[in-house]
């Protein structure tokens, strides 16, 4: 292709020449002002989180992104963790980034989008409930041992009410059920499903409520987490048993009932016994009813027969015949006895004449002048033993008394020294040089003067 020259339009009023930075600040300004707030669902990815704490990201769906920014403080108040892939609202103004020309979306709000809002909004009702006491144990009333007449809350259209009949039917057909028809699902469910249970109260016909839904989605299940409806649950004056949904689906009005079914088919085995259980049991009983009316007659008959024997002991030729009886005992008792008086008695007579015999004065003069004949020497022979003995005595302390005497020791060549005023001297120390003494020998005394004193050594 041949290249042509081309031309520019000259600038003029109309058309004037614009700088990056001018382009970009008129086009945030025309994007500002014709979006002022939008809301926009996508899936985030590329998510980037700095170190300032920014949140930046794209909103995609099957042909198209959007680039996003979260700016510090609101990403740290958010009530999730945003992660790629997750579905979310978010809130906010359009406009362009000056530096680089971005087209984004600054973010004022973000939310999780579909089942991920209703989640957190289950899980915040639920907490706030559960904080009430809401769901207590020590709230909850207990089931009646065998439910009368059952009243079920269900879609009469679907497959749980054939499920609980044909349960019922099968383990306990004397149970009354009665179906209170009312939708599980949409806008107005929650406000029926109350409005039915407190009529199933009123009229106080039924032992148990059973609340029962098959399995679903959150948002099917969410008329079953309506709050007014839990509340309604928990102030039932007849207790209530809910059944929503499969095993793993939990509902407000799961926490809020007496009793939780993982299915509507479990609720009717928990609801009603076995009747297989219950006729081994009734004839169980049976037996044992028959074995306690045996017994009771064996009991009877032996009480029968004792009066029997107590009757013929009690007739009066037999109440003779044992006084008779007793009489001649009694006779032969009290002749026992005064015979066993009797031979006392003489025992007794023997003793004393024995006694008396040994006591008889004229022994007694004997027996005595026999003793004084015996004791007529003994004075002499004990007064002349006494007088050896105190003589004996006398010559001993005579001896101990010369053994210790003074004069014995002068006996025997030895003086004592006695000062003017009598005191024995014992020690050198006793007197001074020119001191006159005593000195007292065995045969007399003699007059001394000390001339002077040695010591031992």
């Amino acid at each position: 292709m041949p290249d042509y020259p081309v031309r520019m339009p000259p600038a003029s009023p109309a058309n004037p020449v614009l700088t990056p930075s001018q382009l970009n600040t008129l086009a945030r300004d025309l994007l500002e002002g014709a979006f002022p707030l939008v809301t926009v669902e996508g899936e985030i990815g590329n998510l980037s989180r700095p170190g300032s704490g920014h949140l930046y990201f794209t909103l995609k769906d099957a042909r198209a992104q959007l680039r996003c920014a979260l700016f510090k403080p609101k990403s740290q108040w958010l009530k999730f963790l945003p992660r790629e892939g997750l579905k979310v609202l978010a809130r906010g103004r359009l406009t362009l980034y000056e530096a680089r020309g971005d087209y984004q979306l600054v973010c004022d709000s973000l939310e999780e989008a579909g089942e991920g809002a209703l989640r957190r909004a289950f899980d915040e009702l639920k907490a706030r409930l559960q904080a009430e006491g809401l769901f207590d144990e020590a709230r909850k009333r207990p089931l009646p041992a065998h439910v009368r007449r059952l009243a079920v809350l269900t879609s009469p259209s679907g497959a749980v009410i054939r499920d609980i009949v044909s349960v019922l039917r099968r383990r306990f057909p004397l149970v009354e059920v009665d179906l209170l028809p009312v939708p599980v699902q949409g806008a107005t469910a929650a406000a029926q499903l109350r409005a039915m249970l407190q009529r199933a109260c009123d009229c106080d016909r039924y032992d148990v409520i059973l609340l029962a839904r098959g399995g679903g989605s959150l948002e099917d299940l969410w008329a079953f987490n309506d709050e007014a409806l839990a509340r309604a649950i928990a102030a039932s004056k007849v207790p209530v048993v809910s059944a929503i949904g499969h095993e793993t689906d939990f509902s407000l009005s799961d926490f809020a009932a007496d009793l939780r079914a993982p299915t509507p088919s479990a609720a009717a085995e928990l609801l009603v016994p076995d009747r297989a259980a219950l006729l081994a049991r009734l004839d169980g009983l049976h037996r044992q009813l028959h074995a306690l009316h045996a017994n009771a007659l064996r009991q009877r008959a032996q009480r029968i027969d004792h009066a029997f024997l107590r009757l013929q002991a009690l007739r009066p030729q037999a109440r003779l015949d044992a006084l008779a009886q007793r009489a001649r005992q009694a006779q032969l008792r009290l002749a026992n006895a005064m015979q066993r008086r009797l031979e006392r008695e003489r025992a007794g007579l023997r003793h004393a004449d024995a006694v008396l015999r040994a006591m008889h004065p004229r022994r007694r003069i004997e027996r005595l002048r026999e003793r004084l004949l015996a004791l007529r020497g003994r004075p002499q022979s004990l007064l002349a033993h006494r007088l050896r003995h105190e003589a004996l005595r006398l010559r001993g302390l005579a001896r101990s008394l010369h053994a210790i005497s003074p004069l014995a020791t002068v006996a025997r060549g030895y003086s004592i020294l006695q000062r003017d005023d009598g005191a024995v001297v014992r020690g050198i120390d006793d007197v001074a040089a020119g001191d006159a003494l005593d000195a007292r020998l065995h045969d007399g005394r003699l007059r001394v003067r000390v001339e002077g004193k040695a010591s031992g050594d």
